[in-house]
């Protein structure tokens, strides 16, 4: 049997599910600007206390390790890696693009043939994105995209290409093919890691705690304060 804990907090939405063999038995989600370190702790608690587990009962931690938000990331990794320090237990990363994926093409027909394009927004008009196939496979890199209209021309003019995620809304408002769909509703969720974290338990893939690090994609960028003094 395998109980694992999912964290997601790579995008605005801070997000806690608990599953069981690859099914999620029930998740908790809250979109508030900045409400991960308030939140993220009293969330887990509530979600395992209304379930009736202990924390001594999760086998495993998965976490979505990115790319995302730099302060989600950290607050994410930081409870997680906490956690699975003091309970001895293993930690998942699942990819936060692949999850957003997952979620895209359990909404498909069987017979779906086309690709995945999720996106996280990372602010203005770039997003962190990846292609997958129908298989979940990714086709290239993870990269950081400035959206164009005809970026995706190429894959377009053979694939059926649904773009998901909170970046994926910015971009209908600059793309029009018949071969492009967007699921907007489709974001990063703990939901989303349930059967991905459950096959990495099986396999064994666990990260070494001393050593993980959240994928950023890109080094944090602090703003130059304005305030007199300070910068």
């Amino acid at each position: 049997m395998s109980l694992i804990l999912n964290i997601e907090t790579s995008t605005s939405i801070c997000s806690v599910s608990l599953s069981r063999e690859g099914s999620t038995l029930d998740f908790l989600e809250l979109k508030e600007a900045n409400a991960h370190a308030a939140q993220l702790a009293p969330m887990v608690d509530q979600l395992l206390q209304r379930n009736g587990v202990v924390y001594s009962q999760l086998n495993a931690i998965a976490l979505s390790q990115g790319p995302g938000s730099y302060t989600g990331l950290r607050i994410g990794s930081s409870l997680a890696k906490g956690l699975c320090y003091s309970l001895q237990i293993p930690m998942i990363a699942i990819d936060t693009l692949q999850s957003i994926a997952y979620q895209a093409l359990q909404l498909q027909s069987p017979d779906f043939e086309g690709w995945i394009q999720p996106m996280v927004d990372a602010r203005r008009m770039e997003v962190y994105t990846q292609s997958f196939d129908a298989q979940l496979k990714a086709q290239n890199p993870v990269e950081a995209v400035v959206l164009t209209p005809n970026i995706y021309d190429e894959i377009l003019q053979s694939h059926h290409l649904i773009f998901c995620g909170d970046g994926a809304p910015k971009y209908a408002t600059l793309l029009e093919h018949p071969h492009a769909h967007f699921l907007t509703q489709v974001e990063a969720s703990a939901r989303g890691m349930s059967a991905l974290s459950f096959q990495k338990f099986q396999e064994k893939q666990f990260v070494d705690l001393a050593y993980f690090e959240p994928f950023y994609l890109k080094e944090f960028a602090a703003a130059v304060s304005k305030i007199k003094g300070l910068n």
